[in-house]
């Protein structure tokens, strides 16, 4: 599906409902697979959140996860660890590209037992599910967050939990301390000090509900419009002002790009504020954060302000290489991006060219980071439905703010 975005002048202000956090949601997912007295609410109604639960209810020896990244990461942690079962996991084209090697080696330290069926390091793999044979394991500190957190969630369910020893700079902090939170909130036990996690085991949990908080990454495209509009404001439910989720640094980078915060009643209100910082480049470290640079960069293309991002080295292993994909786009657009293996700087610029297509690369992210542009232009999204891979509702909420989505 294709969708035209006809310029309009300006939004109008609303309250939208944001769909539950992916991340949180499928760390659950797992952790209650796990401990079934474990209950949620405010699930994520996503593409990738409704894989993972066909996938942990699934009884066939093949599960394809289609592009749901994250859903091979932990899925690959909780079959390994599933005494006498045999999985084949497999996905999409692009998830066949997409590394699985560091956790494959790390589950291996256990004693878990996976073999390749296609290309060495990448999916599909075939997993015969072990009882681990040790409670020690250690991997690189600076690859994807996903593979850490694999290993954590299924840590609990073995005999003498997992002792976790992370070599080199962590990146991403945030997403393990989501992991590490959310285990707790179930009656889990863990710790994270000095490169080293410690989970301890539980046999059973204690029944308990749990309620996700909305998804930050799907808020970043409504402060993107906030900032491209001329002093409006949108609410969105529900969130908390000390959430688990490292995007919600959106709160504090957006106030350099004029955009004030307000929490109340489990809402943040948006406001368009004269307030930005002044300088003549955007700097930032978003290796805590990285989901959420494909948003800045357009924000700032849009806004006809330099920026320079770094900590992006995971956005090549993503849905796509996004780095790559975002420097495409944007010159498109009559940008200019200079990019490296973990940075992305984009130069100020005055001009937009109207009526550009956006290609999405499968790539939902992609999708939504440019649709705010529709402030400045008239664009072209392709492949527009691939939003549902973590906001189904994208575009009848943009619609609810005016948007002219065609």
């Amino acid at each position: 599906m294709n969708l035209k975005l006809n310029h309009i002048s300006n939004i109008k202000d609303n309250v939208l409902q944001i769909t539950g956090s992916k991340s949180e949601t499928n760390r659950l997912l797992i952790l209650q697979s796990l401990y079934p007295e474990i209950k949620i609410e405010n699930i994520s109604n996503s593409d990738d959140s409704e894989l993972m639960q066909a996938a942990l209810a699934s009884t066939d020896e093949v599960i394809d996860i289609h592009h749901a990244g994250t859903a091979m990461r932990f899925l690959t942690a909780y079959f390994a660890v599933k005494n006498g079962r045999e999985t084949i996991l497999t996905g999409s084209k692009r998830m066949q590209e997409r590394p699985i090697k560091i956790l494959v080696d790390a589950l291996r330290q256990l004693g878990c037992e996976i073999t390749y069926e296609k290309e060495e390091g990448y999916p599909p793999i075939r997993i015969i599910g072990k009882e681990p044979k040790t409670n020690k394991v250690s991997l690189a500190a600076n690859v994807s967050s996903q593979y850490i957190s694999a290993l954590m969630l299924i840590a609990s369910s073995l005999p003498e939990g997992l002792e976790i020893v992370l070599e080199g700079k962590v990146t991403s902090i945030p997403y393990i301390k989501m992991t590490l939170s959310l285990l707790k909130d179930v009656g889990i036990q863990g710790t994270f000090e000095n490169n080293v996690i410690n989970i301890h085991p539980l046999k059973v949990a204690t029944p308990k509900l749990v309620v996700v908080e909305s998804d930050w990454s799907s808020a970043s495209y409504f402060y993107s419009i906030v900032a491209l509009s001329d002093n409006r404001s949108v609410t969105l439910g529900s969130y908390k002002q000390n959430s688990y989720q490292g995007d919600s640094a959106l709160a504090q980078i957006y106030k350099k790009l004029g955009v004030e915060t307000t929490f109340h009643n489990n809402q943040i209100t948006l406001t368009k504020s004269s307030a930005a910082i002044e300088s003549d480049e955007l700097q930032l470290d978003l290796s805590n954060s990285p989901d959420i640079a494909q948003t800045i960069a357009v924000t700032c293309f849009g806004l006809g302000k330099s920026c320079y991002l770094t900590g992006l080295h995971t956005l090549k292993i993503k849905e796509t290489d996004r780095l790559e994909a975002l420097k495409i786009e944007i010159e498109k657009l009559g940008g200019n991006v200079t990019i490296t293996d973990d940075s992305l700087r984009l130069a100020a610029s005055k001009s937009i060219k109207s009526e550009i297509s956006i290609d999405t690369y499968h790539d939902h992210r992609m999708a939504m980071a440019f649709a705010p542009l529709a402030l400045r232009e008239t664009l072209l999204i392709n492949d527009a439905d691939v939003v549902s891979k973590s906001y189904p509702d994208f575009w009848n909420d943009l619609k609810k703010l005016d948007f002219k989505v065609l």
